[in-house]
């Protein structure tokens, strides 16, 4: 059963046996980094972990535990859905998108929020106090210092919140938007939002400014597992992210309205950081950052978020994470992302029977799709249709191989691949939009591509050669072994 917040899904992981807490005191100035990032890198992800009594900055101590990892292995990402395996949330978009539903792919994919199952648990509105305001602060009692918020790595520009619903509406259309995106603590009082220029919002940001207007910003923290994923997913400005979290749930998300503006927030959120945005003002510097490519993102000049209000529960438990090289927490929660959003890519690119982008790859850096080739140049054909789609339109290496290879299995996609290319043939650069965190694009945002073919070539592909068979033991020799396996006293476990 899907946990309706934050500290009930602690309590399902801890059932399981997926969570350790952590009695010592813990600094969180990079010591509680370390720590986390060690697990993080041990085999399927490490545990779960809550700091019970972890100390700020200055050297006090926290009442506020703070917990990290928790969808940092398969198996939390499918507890945190509520799921066996997070294929079947695919499986189940693709059910319905075989109802009866129009024939052109743009009509697809405009028709999707609308479908009944998806819109089927909209959000509610709670009445009376809800939980995230049964303790409220304001004016000059606003100290977002006394917060555990972690400070991950010895060259950042200072403590970052790294896993919140970062809250903004649409100025035209009253849109709501929830984005994950890192927020540094420059005051008491006084933030500073990392908003990509690829992120919706950004772009409410932006036209907020046009018009001369304060923008209302609220950062939540906690709240239902499904909806922090959710504020995490390339989601279409067009639908929902508490929507979509709904569908996930099978339930909807509570909301309730902010104390000082307008704005709705998780009803069972931990705390939420109420404030705004004055496009008078200049921006401030923020970062470094030490970010998930495994280096730091440079310093730069982004909006300040004016703190008006921090409110919670009476015994709040703060959520992070901390990213890093890979593979660090949020691998699992792009993972779950590439396994549901499958179905929405072929519909567009049916053609496509898998893809995956492994944890070195960093989501943008690589990704591997298998097709069910049909035609030559399909291969071609499917690299310039997910450069079309989206943030897809980040990545910078789309490597193609026939259908009957394990994409999930990075070892095996480079075998087949670096077996089937010849270099020259078989690659081709093209130039487009890359991740603001790339450090090595030729230009902010700007810079070359690559796509590799590494599909078995066709006769009208140019190859006249006999292209060999793979290397498989038949079906007959293999159960022969197994019947006698248990009597040859070989034993495969690792000699490490």
């Amino acid at each position: 059963m899907i946990a309706e917040n934050l500290r009930e899904f602690v309590t399902q992981l801890e059932a399981a046996g997926e969570l350790t807490r952590v009695r010592h005191h813990i600094s969180v100035d990079r010591v509680m980094s370390e720590v986390a990032d060690r697990c993080m890198k041990s085999p399927g992800g490490g545990p779960a972990l809550l700091f019970e009594q972890p100390v700020l900055h200055d050297g006090s101590p926290c009442a506020m535990p703070v917990g990290i990892n928790l969808f940092g292995s398969m198996r939390r990402m499918s507890i945190a859905l509520g799921v066996d395996d997070l294929d079947s949330i695919g499986a189940r978009i693709s059910e319905l998108l075989k109802m009866k539903v129009p024939e052109g792919w743009r009509e697809k994919i405009a028709m999707f929020p609308t479908i009944a199952e998806v819109a089927k648990f909209p959000p509610r509105m709670v009445r009376g106090t809800p939980a995230c305001q049964e303790v409220v602060v304001q004016g000059s009692d606003v100290d977002v210092t006394r917060l555990p918020i972690m400070t991950s790595w010895p060259g950042d520009g200072g403590p970052y919140i790294t896993l919140p619903q970062v809250i903004t509406n649409d100025p035209t259309t009253g849109v709501r938007n929830v984005g994950m995106y890192r927020v540094q603590v420059l005051e008491r009082a006084l933030l500073a939002m990392h908003w990509q220029r690829h992120k919706v919002g950004a772009a409410h940001w932006r036209e907020m400014a046009d018009r001369g207007d304060r923008m209302p910003v609220a950062i939540a923290l906690g709240g239902d597992p499904a909806s922090i994923y959710s504020a995490s997913a390339p989601l279409p400005p067009n639908i929902d992210e508490y929507i979509f979290a709904g569908f996930l749930r099978r339930k909807p998300v509570l909301l309730a309205k902010a104390v000082t503006s307008d704005l709705v927030v998780p009803a069972e959120a931990e705390l939420v950081i109420e404030g705004y945005i004055d496009p008078a003002e200049p921006l401030v510097m923020e970062g470094p950052f030490g970010d998930h490519t495994g280096f730091y993102s440079l310093a730069d000049r982004y909006p300040a978020v004016h703190v008006t209000a921090i409110t919670m529960r009476e015994r709040p438990m703060y959520p992070s994470t901390i990213v890093g090289r890979p593979p660090m927490e949020d691998f699992y929660l792009g993972h779950a992302t590439e396994r549901i959003f499958l179905p929405l890519l072929q519909l567009t690119v049916p053609e496509i029977v898998d893809y995956h982008m492994p944890a070195p790859g960093i989501f943008h850096n690589l990704v591997f799709v298998s097709i069910d080739k049909q035609y030559p140049g399909q291969a071609w054909k499917v690299m310039n249709a997910l450069w079309g789609m989206g943030l897809m339109s980040l990545a910078k290496v789309i490597v193609v191989v026939d259908k009957d290879v394990n994409v999930r299995d990075p070892d095996e996609a480079w075998w087949v691949a670096l077996n089937n290319i010849d270099p020259e043939r078989d690659t081709r650069f093209t130039m487009g939009p890359i991740d603001v965190l790339d450090h090595s694009s030729r230009a902010f945002t700007y810079g070359s591509k690559m796509g590799i073919d590494a599909t078995a070539k066709w006769k009208e592909e140019g190859f006249d050669r006999e292209w060999p068979t793979k290397i498989v033991m038949d079906d007959e020799t293999k159960a022969q072994v197994d019947t006698m396996w248990s009597d040859l006293g070989i034993s495969l476990t690792s000699r490490e």
